[in-house]
This record gives C-alpha cells, structure tokens and sequence, in this order.
C-alpha cells in the first residue's frame, strides 16, 4: 500500500474553510511548497464615516469627522493621534455606538454597529478619559454591576475582577474602598480593569494612561501588549503621550479637523517628515507637520467640550 502525504491546513481558529484535498501521488512535488500566508481577520472597518453636531438652531452644524475611513486587522494596536478637537474621541464614539453616524458604516468583526448592534457590543469595550462609576461602590462592587451587565458568571467574574487588579496593582485590600476615596489615576485602572473583565476582541482605549503616575503607567502599557500577544485583542488607543503610541502601536492614524491626514506606521511617518518636509526624524516633528501644533500648545487646552472632542 502507498501512504500520500496530505499537507497540513492552514487554517486559523475563525477560518472554517475545508482542508486542501491530498495531491494525487502523480502530482506531489518533490520539493516542498511553501503555505500561503495566514489571512488575516478584519477587525474593524471605517467606510467613509461622517460626524455633525448641531450647536445651535441659526448655526451650521460642526462637523466633527469628515469622510473618514480605516480598517485593522485583528490583533493589531491602531493609534489614533491628533490635537484636542480633532475628532479622536469621536471617531473612539462611533467605533463603541455611542454616537449615530450620519454617513457612511462602521463594521466590527463584519458585524454592522447599526444594524448588529447587541452583537457589536459583546465584541467591544472601551476606556475612556473621563470613565465614570458608581462612587459610592467599590471596585469590586462595580466590577461585579458590569459582569452581570454582559452575562457573565459572578464566580468567575470575581475571580477574574481579583486577577485583572491585581496585575494593574490593586490588591484586595483596595477593592473593598469606596472608588470615590480613590485617587484618579486608580479610578483610571478600574477603568480599565472593567473594561478587561468581559474579555473584548475590540477594546477601545481613548487615553487609557492620562492622569497615572510613570510607574502606573508602564505597568498599564505593558498589560496591553500581554493582552495582544496571549489574547489576540485588537485595540484602538488615542493617547498624547508619543513615547506610549511609538512603544504600542503598529500604525498610527493622525487626524486633523476632523480628516485622516496620515497613516502609516512609527518609522514610516518619520522618514516622511524627514524625507518630505525636511524635519527632524521623530514623532513630535510628525505631530506639527501634519496638524500645524506643537504637544505643548495641545496640552495647555485644558477644557475641551466633548462633541469637539
């Protein structure tokens, strides 16, 4: 009897294609051949998107994100960059459905936010700058609210409410505190541990690290990377700090008054600005060419209304 060698499927976890039939022993090559490339999942799509607020009944609505269009793949880290009220926490909106789009789609997962929506939000979580909590609870009170917000089992939600916070450094002694006797850069690692507990495949960070000390910090960035590489997430992060998007991210999108601008990734948009405009070869000279500001300017805007945002 002959034994045909069947080459192995290159199937992923998500891809239900059926494996490659085995070549007939007349046609397998002596030499072996190379698999195709692993297909990659779209993870979201931003098709041509389009944002107004209206402000006033005798003034023009502000459009606060113009023709915008983006895809990541699954397990990437997207960073979203550009000056308070270029339309980063917009777009951070749409992407989680708190916003309605007035033109265009958004697609997560092939799932449309519109018309999928329950599906959609049991993909995706987010963070925000300005996260909000039941005050007068404790973290693992609020913690416990979100879990059986999604369903989840309240054993195993705090079990996992007691691991996440405890690797963002909140022991259990802290978890009992009332979030309101908190300082704002532990309410920030609520935030995010909250986030975490119901496992999202899309998790949007909209200045997950603002407000926490260096070593909170790190200690944050380095547990989105562990999320990435052991989970597969794909995150969306907007951040001012340029270290953190160099450090993080595969690509960064900068948006301008409302418009994509650029995307490319860290060391392309530095040879850009390098190459096209002459500028010194980092980051911070890629943030003023393309939105016209320095960081400090954008840092000193210390209020920023939320739709300009």
């Amino acid at each position: 009897m002959t034994a045909t060698l069947t080459p192995q499927s290159n199937r992923t976890a998500t891809d239900r294609r059926s494996p490659v039939d085995s070549p007939s022993p007349s046609t397998t090559p002596l030499l072996p051949v190379a698999q195709p490339a692993k297909e990659r999942q779209l993870a979201l799509l931003v098709d041509r998107v389009t944002k107004r607020f209206v402000v006033g009944k005798k003034r023009k609505p502000v459009v606060a994100i113009s023709n915008v269009s983006l895809t990541i793949e699954r397990g990437a880290i997207h960073g979203i960059r550009g000056g308070n009220g270029s339309g980063k926490s917009t777009l951070i909106r749409l992407i989680s459905g708190l916003l309605t789009l007035d033109e265009g789609r958004i697609e997560v997962f092939g799932h449309d936010i519109t018309r999928d929506e329950m599906a959609v939000k049991r993909l995706i979580n987010r963070v925000s700058v300005d996260a909000a909590f039941f005050k007068k609870l404790s973290p693992s009170e609020n913690l416990s609210f979100a879990a059986r917000l999604y369903g989840m089992d309240a054993k195993v939600a705090a079990r996992r409410s007691v691991e996440i916070l405890a690797r963002l450094g909140i022991g259990q002694k802290r978890m009992g505190r009332p979030i309101e006797q908190m300082s704002r850069g532990m309410q920030q690692k609520v935030a995010i541990a909250r986030a975490l507990l119901t496992s999202p495949i899309l998790l949007l960070l909209d200045e997950p690290t603002t407000g926490l000390d260096p070593r909170s910090k790190l200690d944050v960035q380095t547990f989105i990377e562990e999320l990435r590489t052991k989970h597969d997430a794909t995150i969306v992060l907007t951040t001012h700090d340029l270290a953190e998007a160099e450090r993080l991210c595969d690509r960064i999108s900068i948006l301008n008054d409302g418009r994509m601008v650029v995307d490319a990734t860290a060391d392309e948009l530095k040879a850009m600005v390098a190459r096209d405009h002459g500028q010194p070869p980092t980051l911070e000279s890629v943030f003023m060419t393309y939105t016209g500001r320095s960081l400090d300017d954008d840092l000193e805007e210390e209020e920023v209304s939320d739709d300009d945002d």
